[in-house]
């Protein structure tokens, strides 16, 4: 079947099987793969992209329920000459990543909640984060990052 959206503001016309992924379309067919699988079962939240301005796990989205979509991805955020979205940025400089698996799916998550809730406190910070995963950091300097942007854009 074919689909058509936008990825990171460029128009997209694929043809894909009816049970595609929308993670599926994007890492292997657009080779978009800062998005990454980590459960299949939208447990981790590496997936996490942006759908028409909301955070979603694409490895529970089918490509073709994203027909006519908006969607952004972690390579989506940096501006045409690589300037760092805040939340990059915030993430970089506060040491909100290690390993580096989870960091998409958070600062993906992180940019729906500050869009959603620019005042966003602690409580909704680690709310809004608890369905993405992260083994290596114990969420404190990923919160820390989100309170940095979300500081910088106030």
């Amino acid at each position: 079947m074919q689909v058509q959206l936008v990825v990171n503001g460029k128009p997209v016309t694929a043809d894909v099987p009816p049970n595609t992924l929308l993670v599926q379309l994007l890492r292997e067919h657009l080779q978009l793969t800062g998005t990454h699988v980590g459960c299949d079962t939208s447990q981790c939240g590496a997936c996490t992209v942006l759908a028409d301005g909301r955070a979603i796990k694409s490895c529970n989205a089918l490509a073709a329920q994203m027909q006519g979509c908006e969607i952004t991805t972690i390579e989506g955020l940096a501006a045409a000459d690589g300037t760092l979205h805040p939340l990059q940025a915030a993430f970089k400089e506060c040491h909100g990543l290690q390993c580096g698996f989870c960091t998409p799916g958070m600062v993906m998550s992180s940019v729906d909640l500050l869009a959603r809730h620019p005042q966003a406190s602690e409580a909704e910070i680690r709310a809004q984060l608890e369905g993405n995963l992260c083994r290596c950091t114990g969420y404190q300097n990923i919160v820390r990052a989100v309170q940095t942007a979300q500081q910088a854009s106030a």
